[in-house]
């Protein structure tokens, strides 16, 4: 496995692309550090973002992965080009002839995805240890290691996105191609919900159904944390309205997550093993 992962980033290393935004992933991932320093002061209106308790423990796991999560499309751009550029320099082939097997293949690709949610977890963890302890009012140890549920589900999201991107990158050969089908299925997605939600008349069954889609499962993993704020949860208060959401992760959208991952990487193996190169 070590040396399957040798010849993917001796690969990624030597694509000046890969490299430029693999490093731009990475410095956006440490801006978020940025939002600290953001004050607000007009007129009447004066305050800090970092002290309404964005950054408190444990409300940092849920905000920092939630927020860290948009930027993936970077990494996405770099597992698609990774993918066109096999068959573009024929490296696939040259790969084959060499004795690599095309599960072989498959599971370098993997292996690669698994190291990029892998090192991007612990990269948002040790921001958020870092932001947390420099600006969080509670710093007891039993509530800065709870809610890590987040940082799981923020790593189980990667993967099943990276490995969709995989499968794009084999089926459609080309990145801008793979990345258009990206957002097309994004967009039938949401028509999707709009004819659910039009043919049903409810919300809640519309919400149920579409979590089992791969890009809303992936999304529903990690839900919207800002109005979990207390800062919000207050305003609302005070307007009279009751904001009572669930913000946990739970373990079947985790499952259907992985039961999505593990489809794409079969189906991304199937169709190399069945395609002529």
């Amino acid at each position: 496995m070590v040396r399957l992962l040798q010849i993917e980033f001796i690969k990624l290393w030597n694509n000046r692309a890969s490299k430029i935004l693999i490093t731009s992933y990475f410095v956006l991932l440490t801006s978020i550090a940025l939002i600290a320093a953001i004050k607000f002061d007009i007129g009447p209106v004066k305050f800090h973002l970092a002290e309404i308790g964005i950054f408190n423990f444990p409300y940092i796991w849920h905000f920092n992965t939630f927020v860290t999560a948009f930027f993936k499309l970077f990494l996405a751009i770099v597992i698609v080009s990774m993918m066109a550029n096999e068959y573009s320099n024929k490296t696939i082939k040259q790969n084959l002839i060499d004795g690599l097997s095309k599960k072989e293949f498959i599971l370098s690709k993997f292996l690669t995805v698994i190291s990029f949610s892998l090192i991007s977890t612990v990269f948002v963890f040790v921001v958020s240890i870092i932001l947390g302890l420099f600006y969080s009012d509670y710093n007891e140890i039993s509530i800065i290691f709870s809610d890590l549920e987040f940082v799981f589900a923020f790593f189980v999201k990667l993967v099943g996105f990276f490995s969709l991107c995989l499968f794009l990158g084999i089926f459609v050969k080309r990145s801008a191609f793979a990345l258009g089908f990206l957002i097309l299925w994004q967009i039938v997605e949401g028509i999707t919900r709009g004819i659910i939600r039009w043919k049903l008349f409810d919300s809640e069954t519309t919400e149920t159904v579409m979590g089992f889609f791969p890009l809303q499962s992936m999304f529903n993993l990690i839900k919207e944390p800002i109005t979990r704020l207390e800062a919000v949860q207050t305003v609302a208060d005070q307007v009279g309205e009751s904001i009572t959401l669930n913000y946990h992760v739970h373990w079947y959208e985790i499952l259907i997550v992985l039961c999505w991952t593990a489809i794409f990487i079969y189906s991304s193996y199937a169709l190399l093993k069945k395609r002529d190169l």
